[in-house]
């Protein structure tokens, strides 16, 4: 019985990691890369009937091309009221509006700029790895406690201690894979 409960805690400390691997995700997703991806406009809220929306319950996001997005929204009226979202949002290019949409074509990322966002995405995958092994220490103190309470027996540990152990290696990797990929997608012009 007692080792279920050392079992659901390693399972809990799976769960955590899952989550902050799909919030580095989201992060890297929304970072501007020199190429046009709707998620960079994921958190542009927008005033219309009345209340803040996201943009994409007003419109639709579209990539034509490499480095440009288009925005036609639903509702023609709301128009005005994008543009202006838009524009407080700061995406790195202005927002140009043709009476239908509005079209943002990015401009060509420096290398200067480049190499500032690598050294963001190591940043930023370092404090999720920072978090990993965060994850990995509540559950070894959580599994100790176990130990020494005698819930559990020294092979329920040692067993205990490398799972949880082989998994936050495995998380570790996933974050340096994405870390990798994410910065080959920079460099790549």
């Amino acid at each position: 019985m007692a080792t279920q409960a050392a079992d659901a805690v390693v399972a809990q400390m799976e769960i955590a990691m899952k989550e902050r691997l799909s919030r580095m995700g989201k992060e890297f997703s929304v970072m501007r890369t020199g190429r046009a991806n709707p998620m960079m406009l994921e958190s542009v809220k927008v005033e219309a009937y009345g209340s803040l929306v996201p943009l994409k319950q007003v419109a639709a996001v579209s990539v034509p091309e490499a480095r440009t997005l288009e925005i036609r929204p639903w509702d023609p009226s709301t128009l005005q009221d994008i543009e202006k979202a838009l524009q407080k949002a700061d995406v790195g290019a202005m927002p140009q509006n043709d009476g239908k949409m509005i079209r943002i074509s990015l401009p060509m990322m420096t290398e200067d700029r480049r190499k500032d966002l690598v050294k963001t995405v190591k940043k930023v995958g370092e404090e999720f790895k920072g978090g990993v092994r965060t994850e990995r220490q509540e559950a070894l103190n959580k599994i100790k406690k176990s130990f020494q309470s005698k819930e559990i027996t020294e092979d329920d540990l040692r067993g205990l201690e490398t799972r949880v152990q082989k998994l936050t290696d495995s998380f570790t990797k996933q974050i340096d894979d994405s870390i990798a990929a994410k910065e080959k997608e920079i460099t790549t012009i």
